[in-house]
């Protein structure tokens, strides 16, 4: 009797393997936003090149040289992802941290006001979450204002508060950290409206039927469930605060900060400037939402409560 000879098995295919994770999936889009932003950056930078060939009656250039000239122009109109990462390298890791040409200074002092804004925005719109959930006057009162609030464009009602603080004798981090506070607080505080709101019924119900007070429902039941709601919102919250921030040192004039560095890029045509601004700004605020994560999957793991 013979025997049928077994296939060889295959071994795990790595391929694969690395597309079932998050890693691939996002290596693959990192690799296509870079292909398709180095294809813009030498059909957006080619015009300027060739008239400088013409001006210099070089009218044979190779492609090969073209391709060259067109990525490391000095004021491209679209610079090529390598030239903001050396420029990023340059003003952070090659310059001191105290220096007004450090992009970790300017941070800084972005951040400063992104960070109080968004504390006072978190606790601006808890405690209107709770009032709002606890009073009807106050949902049918406020609610609507609180939304209408968000319709007024931020650039608009900006160099607003910042007049008027200073009138009031209000300047410096301050002025900056309201309009962060303006951005940051509704999400926290629709987000906490809905938290606060979730509990079903049931459980309602069953405080009653413990004849437990406001105060308890709230601390027992109310506030466990608005944890998760909370954090999200805190996350669309910072995200905003930075924005706010930037927005906030444009009306200012001021000569620190994110804003101020995308602004005096603008004035002298420094693209490199302003890209590389553009970038630490999504990375700074990409770590603040992450470390928002981080405490999230903390807090909610000492609740005893799974995301």
């Amino acid at each position: 009797m013979t025997t049928m000879p077994l296939a060889p098995t295959r071994g795990p295919n790595p391929f694969a393997g690395l597309m079932s994770g998050i890693a691939g999936p996002v290596i693959v889009v990192v690799l296509a936003i870079l292909g398709l932003w180095y294809i813009a950056a030498v059909t957006l930078n080619t015009p300027f090149q060739l008239d400088t060939y013409e001006r210099a009656d070089r009218l044979d250039v190779p492609f090969s040289e073209l391709l060259t000239d067109t990525l490391s122009q000095d004021r491209p109109v679209l610079p090529a992802p390598h030239q903001i990462a050396v420029e990023i390298w340059q003003t952070t890791v090659e310059k001191k941290i105290t220096s007004k040409r450090s992009l970790v200074y300017h941070s800084g002092i972005t951040l400063s006001s992104t960070l109080l804004g968004f504390v006072i925005g978190t606790l601006l719109g808890i405690f209107l979450a709770i009032g709002i959930v606890h009073s009807r006057v106050l949902e049918k009162s406020l609610m609507p204002w609180i939304i209408a609030s968000q319709t007024i464009p931020i650039l608009a009602i900006a160099p607003m508060i910042i007049v008027v603080l200073n009138a009031v004798g209000v300047s410096g981090l301050l002025p900056k950290a309201m309009i962060s506070t303006y951005l940051s607080f509704f999400p926290v505080a629709v987000g906490m409206v809905k938290g606060l709101r979730s509990p079903e019924i049931i459980d309602m119900d069953l405080m009653h039927t413990y004849s437990a007070t406001r105060l308890q429902a709230f601390w027992k039941l109310r506030l466990p469930y608005a944890v998760p709601f909370l954090f999200t919102s805190m996350k669309i919250g910072m995200a905003a605060s930075l924005v706010g921030a930037i927005v906030g040192e444009l009306p200012t004039g001021a000569i620190a900060g994110l804003g101020a560095r995308l602004l005096s890029g603008s004035y002298y045509g420094q693209t490199l400037q302003i890209w590389s601004a553009l970038i630490m700004a999504a990375v700074l605020a990409g770590s603040l939402v992450a470390l928002i994560g981080v405490i999230e999957k903390l807090a909610l793991k000492r609740m005893g409560m799974t995301r």
